[in-house]
C-alpha cells in the first residue's frame, strides 16, 4: 500500500506544483516557480521566505508534498470505509479537490503566517479546477487501482 501512497502523492504533488507555476505565470508573467515555492514556505518562515534562496524553495517543495501526502493517505485510509468513494473517481476527486481546498484555505492559510486574501470566487473555481485534475483524478485512480487489486 504504501508504494502506491508514495507513487500517487508523487504523481499529484508533481501535477499540483506544476499547475500551480503555470498558473500563477499566467495571471502575472513575473512569477516564477522560486516564488511559488517560497510562497509555499512563508507559510512557515513568513516575509523571511522570500529573501532566502535555495533552501527557501526547498521548503516550499517539501511542505507542498507533505500537504499532497497528506491528502493521498487520508484518502487512503478511508477509501475501504466509505463505500461511497467506490462508485466513481471523478466524484470522488470533486470530494478531494473541495475538501482540499476548504483545508488549505479556511484551516492551513488561517493557521500560517501567510496573509489570507479576500474570498474570489473566479479564483476559488480555478484553485477547485487544478485540485481536481492535479490532486483529485491520480489519487482516487491510484485508490482505486489498489483497493481493486486487493479482492
Amino acid at each position: 500500500m504504501w508504494k502506491q501512497i508514495f507513487k500517487a502523492t508523487f504523481i499529484a504533488g508533481s501535477l499540483d506544483i506544476i499547475a500551480a507555476c503555470t498558473q500563477a505565470w499566467l495571471v502575472k508573467s513575473t512569477t516564477t516557480p522560486d516564488i511559488v515555492l517560497k510562497y509555499i514556505a512563508s507559510a512557515v518562515f513568513g516575509k523571511e521566505a522570500f529573501a532566502g534562496g535555495t533552501g527557501m524553495i526547498l521548503y516550499g517543495l517539501l511542505f507542498h508534498f507533505v500537504i499532497a501526502f497528506a491528502c493521498t493517505l487520508v484518502y487512503f485510509i478511508l477509501y475501504p470505509r466509505i463505500k461511497l468513494l467506490h462508485r466513481n473517481i471523478f466524484f470522488s476527486s470533486l470530494l478531494i479537490a473541495i475538501i482540499a481546498w476548504a483545508v488549505t484555505t479556511q484551516l492551513i492559510v488561517p493557521l500560517s503566517q501567510i496573509k489570507r486574501p479576500p474570498f474570489d470566487l473566479t479564483k476559488a473555481l480555478i484553485a477547485v479546477s487544478i485540485l481536481y485534475c492535479c490532486i483529485g483524478l491520480p489519487i482516487s485512480y491510484f485508490a482505486k487501482q489498489f483497493y481493486s487489486n486487493q479482492k
